[in-house]
Order: structure tokens, then C-alpha cells, then sequence
């Protein structure tokens, strides 16, 4: 690893580069200075709006922009960004010390990376692979196991196409049976879930397949009762927790399921490209690996089988590796504060304006994310007329959906701007 003047002067031949090319100078300047500080913590026990204020620094998003869909996509803050290009300039010099080791991820297993990730989710290096995000994660766990025709696996009918598709494609190719319960809109509390994943199981059940917070609503479901669920009856659970990761505090061991997938460019606002799989021990040597290279056949191997995917982005782990840093230096218990505070507070002004909210009334049931029903506004037009015109990212679905994204940068004066732009809208468009 380079020092801290070798790194700085790095990036600034970078910043030359760039400009030089005519390309992106704003860009080239923000590689080229220091990183602010973070705040100290005492600032937040004093004055915790100022001490988040100082927090937004550490992101590019421009000071007259509000974005509201970390549900989609996080913003990498600067640390995270250098460690990228520290990793690039550290390993494209080829100048690792084994003249066989060359930065090609996907044939090593790269604990210094795995180690403090596993940690922060709370399992074991051996039950962790490094994949690239939760749709491969999931894509194992659906055709790894071993299903026969009928077999059934159990989910929401609020899945993200990349937990749900890949079931889909193995009950076209192989005959399995994918069934939902449908979750009520709001999910009034957990026994509500409990008892419809409770009454849907059948002797064919052999996978309980849902996701950990919703990508539709944002509902936060009991996941810890509906594995312990799953466990009762022989049956296998498998999380989908894309959004967990850097929302709230994460242990997949105290939640007790069998698999757990997830995509740290969310919430711990990591690089994209990077996520992770976990597999319970006792259940590794169950799962087939379906990306083959060599130490598929290595049960030695554990979990580290599910990351040999060939060549791949390795400096993109260094910023994985500074998004857990920067997480564990904020704090896990801040940083779900913060977004319970903020999306709980702009949930309430949304309903005062006489949106209809989707997010659950139960506090345990709902986190950083709010979602509501505004009809007749049409989310396609609303969506395209705050960003084109005051240069606010929200995201919703059809028809009149919106689902607001709260990460811990987001500031009270940024909801405000949003509400106030909200309220021009409907004023434009005469909704009542």
C-alpha cells in the first residue's frame, strides 16, 4: 500500500491526466484535494444537524442537488472513492511481490477484504463469499440447490427482479413452483407476515425466499421470526437483504437463516459492482457452485468457492474494504438513527399533505425508507419534473407511488426543499 504523500501525488498526476484530456475538471480537482475531515464526535451529542452537515461533505453530490433513492443506488463518499484509486495505482504497477499474483479477483481468497466485512454482518470468513452484488448471490442460491419438479420455494409478492427472476428461471427449466403471499399494503405488524408465510406452507415447501427490507414498500419483515419459522419446519431460509447493509445494524447469525445475499452499494455506500453471499456452515456443502473455475470441488474451500468468478475489479474491494471502515468510524447505531429519524419525518409531512403511506404504522417494520401513494399524480411525471426542475432524484412505481430514500447525509433543509417542491407540484398540476 502507498503512503499518504505517494497516494496524494498519485491522484494528482491523475488530476493532470484528466485535465489534460479536456475531461471532467471538476472531477480532476476532487481527486486532487484532501478529503474534509470527519466531524468529531462529540459534535454530535452537541448539535447532531451539524455534525450530519459535516457528513455531506464527504459525498460529490452537488450542494444544490437532493437525492432520494438510495433504494436504487448510493453515493460513494470520498474515502471510498480514493481507496478505489489507491487501489488501482497500487496494483496496475504489476509489481506484486509473487510473480504469479497478478489484480485479477476471482482466484484468491482475499481475506484482508472478506475479514472485516464478515465481521461487520456477523459471521465467519468461511461462511463468506465476495460476489458482485445480490442478484448473483441470489442467482446461487436458486440454482445451486438441489429442487426437484413440484418442489416449491415460498416468497413476497414484493421481490426485486433479481431475487425473484432466478427462481422464475428454474421453475421454467426445471419444474419447480414458485408461490407468494401477498403482503398487505401497509404490513400492519409482524404476526401479519408470520401467518401468511405460516399458512402458505405446504409439504412441497422446501425455500423460504424474501427479502429482508422490501424494495417495493421498504417494509422492514421480521426476519429473524420467519427463519426461526422456516427452521421449525425443515425448511431452508434465504434473505435477500440488499438494502440492510449500512441501513441498520446487520448480524446474519442472530438472525438465524441459511443464506443471506446483499449489495453494498446501497446503504454503506460502496463501490458498485461489489456484494457479498453468506451460507450458514451447515449448509455450504448443500449449495452448488454455478460459476466454475478452479476449486469449485474444494470443500476445504467453504464459502471462498462462491467467489472464484475469474477476473474481475479487484481495487473496487479497497473501497468496499474504506465503506466498512467509514460505517464502523460514524457508528452502526448513528447511522439507522439517522435514517429512522429522517424517514419517520418526512413520512409525517407526506401524510400531512394527504399521501396515503404504504410504509408500516409498527417503527420495528420500517427504517430509511418511506413510500406512498399520491394519486392522481403519476410518479412518471412527478419524477422527471423535480429532477428537470429542481434538481431533486426521487423514485417511485406505477402509477403514483413514491418511495423516499433517507441516507444519514441527507439534511432537514434538503426535506424541506423537497416538501416545498412537492407542494409547487401539486399546486401546478391542481391537485387537491
Amino acid at each position: 500500500m502507498i503512503d499518504r504523500r505517494g497516494f496524494l501525488s498519485s491522484f494528482a498526476g491523475i488530476a493532470s491526466a484528466v485535465g489534460a484530456a479536456g475531461l471532467a475538471p471538476k472531477w480532476a480537482a476532487a481527486l486532487e484535494q484532501e478529503a474534509p475531515k470527519l466531524p468529531d464526535r462529540s459534535l454530535y451529542d452537541s448539535n447532531e444537524e451539524a455534525y450530519w452537515t459535516e457528513i455531506r461533505k464527504q459525498f460529490l453530490i452537488p450542494a444544490d442537488e437532493v437525492y432520494l433513492n438510495n433504494g436504487t443506488v448510493g453515493s460513494c463518499p470520498l474515502p471510498v472513492l480514493r481507496a478505489v484509486f489507491d487501489g488501482y495505482n497500487d496494483t496496475e504497477k504489476m509489481a506484486q511481490s509473487d510473480p504469479e499474483d497478478y489484480p485479477i479477483w476471482g482466484y484468491g481468497a482475499w481475506n484482508e477484504f472478506r475479514d472485516p466485512l464478515a465481521e461487520f454482518v456477523g459471521c465467519t470468513r468461511d461462511e463468506f463469499a465476495l460476489v458482485r452484488n445480490a442478484t448473483e448471490a441470489n442467482s446461487y442460491i436458486a440454482n445451486g440447490l438441489d429442487m426437484k419438479p413440484g418442489d416449491e420455494v415460498l416468497m413476497t409478492d414484493q421481490e426485486h427482479p433479481g431475487g425473484e427472476q432466478p427462481w422464475n428461471l428454474r421453475a421454467k427449466r426445471y419444474g419447480i413452483v414458485v408461490k407468494k403471499v401477498k403482503l398487505p399494503v401497509p404490513v400492519p405488524n409482524a404476526a401479519a407476515v408470520l401467518n401468511l408465510f405460516n399458512d402458505a406452507i405446504t409439504p412441497r415447501t422446501r425455500v423460504l425466499f424474501f427479502s429482508h427490507i422490501t424494495t417495493v414498500t421498504g417494509v422492514v419483515l421480521p426476519a429473524k421470526e420467519l427463519c426461526a419459522l422456516a427452521r421449525s419446519k425443515g425448511i431452508l431460509s434465504a434473505v435477500d437483504g440488499a438494502h440492510v447493509i449500512g441501513m441498520m445494524k446487520l448480524n446474519v447469525h442472530e438472525i438465524g437463516c441459511d443464506m443471506y445475499s446483499s449489495s453494498p452499494h446501497k446503504w454503506l455506500m460502496g463501490p458498485k459492482g461489489t456484494g457479498f453471499l453468506y451460507v450458514r456452515d451447515e449448509v455450504i456443502d448443500r449449495l452448488w457452485n454455478t460459476i466454475v473455475t478452479a476449486g469449485w470441488d474444494e470443500p476445504k474451500l467453504r464459502a471462498e468457492r462462491f467467489q472464484r468468478i475469474g477476473s474481475s475489479n479487484l481495487p473496487a474491494l479497497w473501497g468496499l474494504r474504506a465503506s466498512v471502515q467509514l460505517a464502523n468510524q460514524i457508528g452502526m447505531e448513528r447511522l439507522e438513527r439517522r435514517h429512522r429519524q429522517m424517514a419517520d419525518h418526512i413520512l409525517k409531512e407526506m401524510v400531512q399533505r394527504g399521501a396515503e403511506s404504504w410504509t408500516s404504522p409498527d417503527a420495528t417494520l420500517r427504517c430509511g425508507i418511506a413510500s406512498v401513494n399520491v394519486a392522481p399524480i403519476q410518479i412518471g411525471e412527478i419524477e422527471n419534473w423535480m429532477w428537470k426542475e429542481k434538481k431533486i432524484r426521487i423514485r417511485g412505481g406505477g402509477p403514483s407511488k413514491i418511495r423516499l430514500s433517507t441516507p444519514y447525509y441527507l439534511l432537514h433543509r434538503d426535506v424541506a426543499r423537497y416538501l416545498a417542491a412537492y407542494d409547487e407540484y401539486r399546486h401546478e398540476k391542481k391537485v387537491a
